[in-house]
């Protein structure tokens, strides 16, 4: 049930809104016109936006819904820009969040909690809570992206979601106007999905990020392919800096850096299907590389099933499949949005045809 934690409201409203509110005036003076998008997406497609504002606090949120002309723009709120796919000039208000800072808040007998503006960058925060001797986040470095973005996808890597050691976040209301805190179980985590993604997508923008990181920590290494990677270290009982360090190595070896080869990281949801789909699956197929889950469904290998259509390597236009990782589609030059869907599609229909499964996109469309 999504709610306003009452003891909270309060200080969250003062510490947002201290500073005073721009004019609505002023704050349509701080709009750019036209403003080009390509730098702030990771796939590097070209497109432009009708408006454009660096938000840095609640402020300049409450003045965009202060301003007639302003709030009744379609809105994209942006992060880091690394889950993102522009299917061409976006005809309304991008609002870049851009507000930093990171804390310890408080602790108690088990947990210590820790808080990050959501425009802080998600890796070096990570790397700043192992600096503080705070371990839990370590399975998720390197994974690109804002802080604000992070629960909105449920972001998750070798082993380890962002839900294991949420805390709580606070948004931005744009319907009510109101600072809202709310909890896990409020946020209704899922695979890669959240509240965040369905009905609060187009009315939350989140404004800061609070985990709840363990005392009695225990390294997560049921990732087979991290374990191997520290047995191989000769790594027998790893810290989580070495954890972060071994994560990090792989990711580079397996994924294109968005600075260097424009991408959105993995572009398809892993599919989650009946325990008797994939028996059938296995039988044809018993290569298939598959993970159980705790509800005896079990979670197929997107990125197997690419490879086996042939696609890993290969390219359509000006979009491809990287080299070492068929899940990842890059941009080979010029990419537009339409050529990254008319590959996507091309994949999908090939995946359905060959298993009978259907790959769902995990970067947001616009």
């Amino acid at each position: 049930m999504l709610y306003i934690l009452a003891e909270n409201f309060y200080a969250a409203a003062r510490r947002y809104n201290r500073a005073a509110m721009n004019t609505a005036t002023s704050q349509a003076q701080a709009i750019a016109s036209h403003w080009s998008l390509q730098a702030l997406n990771t796939f590097g497609i070209a497109a432009t936006a009708r408006a454009y504002l660096r938000v840095s606090s609640s402020a300049d949120l409450q003045a965009v819904r202060a301003n007639t002309a302003l709030s009744t723009l379609p809105r994209l709120v942006l992060g880091g820009g690394s889950n993102l796919i522009l299917s061409g000039d976006f005809d309304g208000l991008v609002l870049h969040l851009a507000n930093q800072g990171k804390r310890i808040v408080s602790e108690d007998n088990t947990h210590i909690i820790v808080s990050a503006q959501a425009g802080e960058n998600w890796h070096e925060f990570v790397q700043w809570t192992l600096v503080q001797n705070l371990p839990g986040l370590e399975n998720l470095s390197l994974i690109p992206g804002s802080v604000g973005a992070a629960p909105i996808q449920n972001i998750g890597a070798y082993g380890s979601e962002l839900k294991d050691f949420f805390h709580s976040l606070t948004y931005f209301d744009f319907l009510t106007g109101e600072i809202c805190v709310v909890d896990r179980e409020a946020c209704r985590f899922a695979y890669r999905d959240s509240i965040f993604k369905q009905e609060l997508r187009d009315r939350a923008v989140i404004l800061d990020v609070s985990f709840a990181l363990p005392k009695q920590w225990q390294p997560n290494l049921s990732y087979a392919e991290l374990k191997h990677e520290l047995t191989t270290t000769v790594v027998v009982a790893p810290t989580a800096r070495e954890i972060s360090e071994a994560v990090i190595a792989i990711r580079r070896r397996k994924l294109p850096d968005p600075a260097v080869i424009g991408n959105a990281g993995s572009f398809f949801k892993n599919p989650v299907v009946s325990k008797e789909v994939h028996a059938v699956l296995l039988e044809k197929y018993p290569q298939l590389v598959s993970y159980v889950q705790p509800d005896g469904s079990v979670k197929l290998a997107a990125g197997w099933m690419i490879d086996q259509c042939g696609w890993k390597g290969k390219s359509l236009g000006a979009v491809g499949v990287h080299e070492k990782q068929a899940l990842v589609l890059i941009n080979r030059g010029g990419a537009s949005g339409a050529d990254v869907l008319k590959l996507a599609r091309a994949i999908q229909e090939d995946v359905r045809q060959r298993f009978g499964v259907t790959l769902e996109i995990e970067p947001v469309l616009v």
